[in-house]
C-alpha cells in the first residue's frame, strides 16, 4: 500500500482528526510533521470524544508507531498532560510514541509575548491561539531555539534556559511586563525532560527504518493549506507549512515516499480568527451552520465563523498539493438546507477571478460569485453506500468535484467511524480498505 499524506484543504477544522483515525489500522506508524499544540483534533471512540492537540491521531489504536517530527514544536508540560490523559482511554507505552530530538520547545516566554503583541495589535490583530507557537517558531528560524533532545542535558538546558530568558526579559520589560526567573523555569523543563526522556527519539531515523521495512506511513497535517506561512492569507497564517512540502522538512525524509497526498473538505467553510474568508455568512444561515456543525475549536473553544463552501480556495489547496482525491466531511450539517451555495467564482473591480488571488490585500475585497443547487432534505447520516445516497447531494457533490478539480473518495457522514462511505475504486491500490473496515467494525 501507499505512503499517504492526510491534510487540511480550507483554514483548518475540516475534520482530519477522525479522519487519521479512521485510517490507521492500514498504516504502521502515523508522523505528525508541523504544527504544535494550537492543533485540536477531535476523534469519537466508542462515544468518547477524544481532543489530541500534539499526538497524532492514530495513537487511538494499539500498536501504531506515533512520530513526532522535527517540524513539530512542543510544549512540555501539554505534551505530559496529553500523554496522561490518553493512558485514561488506551494503553500507551514509551515504544508508542516518538518526539523528534531536533523539535523545537514552546516555553512560557513564548505564550507571554505573544499575548502582549496581539494585544498591542488591537483590531488588526493575527487573532492566533496565544499559546506560543509563531514565537517559538521565531525562535526557531533565529537560531536561539532550545530543542526536545536538550532536555536530556541539564547543562546545556540551563545554558540556554538562562540566555534566552535574560533576553526575553529585556523585552517583557518594555511591554511592562514581570520578568521570568530562569531558576525556576529550569527546575521545570529539568523535571519536564526527565519525564519526556523516554519519548525523545531520532524520529528520522526510525521513520526510515519503518518505511525500508515496507510499512506503509500517514502523514498528518495539521491547521489547513490556507493557513500555510507561504501559501496562506498571510499574514493571517500559522507559522509553519500545513502543505504536503512540509513532510519532507518537518520529518527529515525524501519526497519520493509520498505516494499521494488526500485532501479533506468540509461541506461548507470555517475560519477561526482574524483574516479575510470571501464566503463568510453574517446572516441566520452563518448561524445555522455553526449550530448544526457545532463549530467551536477544539483547543480553544471559540466559535468559528462559516460560510457557504469556497471552490475556487479548495481548487486552489488541490493545485498546490497535488491533490487528485478528496475526502468530504460534514455533509449532515446541509441536510435541512432548501438550497445550497458554491461559490464557483469572485468579483473584483468588474472582472471575474477563477484563480484563487494570492494577495490578502486583493482577497479580502472579492466578492463571491455562487452556484445554487437545492437541498436534498435527507438525511445522509446513516447512509452506508454511496450509491444509497440523496440524489441531490450527489448532484452537489458533482459541482464540487467539477470545480475543484478532484474526485471525492471518502464522505463522512458523521463523527463515528462507521458513520463514513468509501468509494473502493478511488482507493485502490492507496489504501488496505480491509484493514479499515476490520478496525471499524472492532470499535
Amino acid at each position: 500500500m501507499a505512503n499517504i499524506v492526510i491534510l487540511g484543504t480550507q483554514w483548518g477544522d475540516e475534520g482530519k482528526g477522525k479522519i487519521v483515525d479512521l485510517l490507521t489500522p492500514a498504516f504502521g506508524a502515523v508522523a505528525r510533521y508541523q504544527g504544535g499544540h494550537n492543533a485540536g483534533h477531535t476523534v469519537y471512540l466508542n462515544g468518547r470524544k477524544v481532543v489530541l492537540h500534539v499526538i497524532p491521531s492514530g495513537i487511538l489504536h494499539p500498536g501504531t508507531l506515533c512520530l513526532i517530527g522535527n517540524g513539530v514544536v512542543i510544549d512540555p508540560r501539554a505534551f505530559l498532560d496529553e500523554l496522561e490523559a490518553l493512558k485514561s482511554v488506551v494503553p500507551v507505552g514509551e515504544d508508542s510514541i516518538a518526539v523528534s530530538r531536533t523539535a523545537h520547545l514552546i516555553l512560557p516566554y513564548h505564550g507571554l509575548l505573544e499575548r502582549a503583541a496581539e494585544a498591542a495589535l488591537g483590531e488588526k490583530k493575527i487573532g492566533t491561539t496565544c499559546r506560543g507557537i509563531g514565537p517559538a517558531y521565531e525562535d526557531k528560524i533565529g537560531r536561539r531555539g532550545i530543542r526536545a533532545g536538550d532536555l536530556c542535558d541539564p547543562a546545556l538546558l540551563r545554558e540556554k534556559i538562562f540566555r534566552n530568558t535574560a533576553a526575553k526579559n529585556e523585552i517583557a520589560a518594555l511591554w511592562g511586563l514581570e520578568p521570568l526567573d530562569p531558576e525556576k523555569l529550569f527546575a521545570q523543563y529539568a523535571d519536564y525532560g526527565a519525564r519526556m526522556a523516554p519519548y525523545i527519539k531520532d524520529v528520522s531515523r526510525l521513520l526510515h527504518e519503518t518505511l525500508r521495512a515496507g510499512t506503509p506511513v500517514l502523514f498528518e497535517g495539521a491547521q489547513g493549506v490556507l493557513l500555510d506561512i507561504d501559501h496562506g492569507t498571510y499574514p493571517y497564517v500559522t507559522s509553519s507549512n500545513p502543505t504536503a512540502g512540509g513532510v519532507c522538512t518537518g520529518l527529515g525524509v525524501g519526497p519520493t515516499v509520498i505516494d499521494a497526498v488526500l485532501g479533506v473538505i468540509k461541506a461548507y467553510t470555517t475560519r477561526v480568527g482574524s483574516g479575510p474568508f470571501p464566503t463568510e455568512l453574517f446572516d441566520e444561515t452563518g448561524k445555522l451552520l455553526a449550530r448544526r456543525g457545532d463549530e467551536f475549536g477544539a483547543t480553544t473553544g471559540r466559535p468559528r465563523r462559516c460560510g457557504w463552501f469556497d471552490a475556487v480556495a479548495a481548487a486552489y489547496a488541490c493545485r498546490i498539493n497535488g491533490i487528485s482525491r478528496v475526502i468530504m466531511t460534514k455533509p449532515d450539517v446541509l441536510d435541512e438546507f432548501p438550497e445550497i451555495k458554491i461559490c464557483t467564482a469572485y468579483r473584483y473591480k468588474g472582472s471575474s477571478l477563477r484563480d484563487y488571488p494570492v494577495e490578502t490585500e486583493v482577497l479580502e475585497k472579492v466578492v463571491p460569485v455562487y452556484e445554487t443547487v437545492p437541498g436534498w432534505k435527507t438525511p445522509v447520516r446513516g447512509v452506508r453506500e454511496f450509491r444509497d445516497l440523496p440524489a441531490g447531494f450527489k448532484d452537489f457533490l458533482k459541482l464540487v468535484e467539477d470545480r475543484i478539480g478532484a474526485e471525492a473518495a471518502m464522505i463522512s457522514t458523521g463523527v463515528e467511524r462507521r458513520e463514513t462511505l468509501f468509494r473502493d475504486d478511488l482507493l485502490a491500490g492507496w489504501i488496505d480498505l480491509a484493514a479499515v473496515r476490520k478496525g471499524i467494525a472492532g470499535a
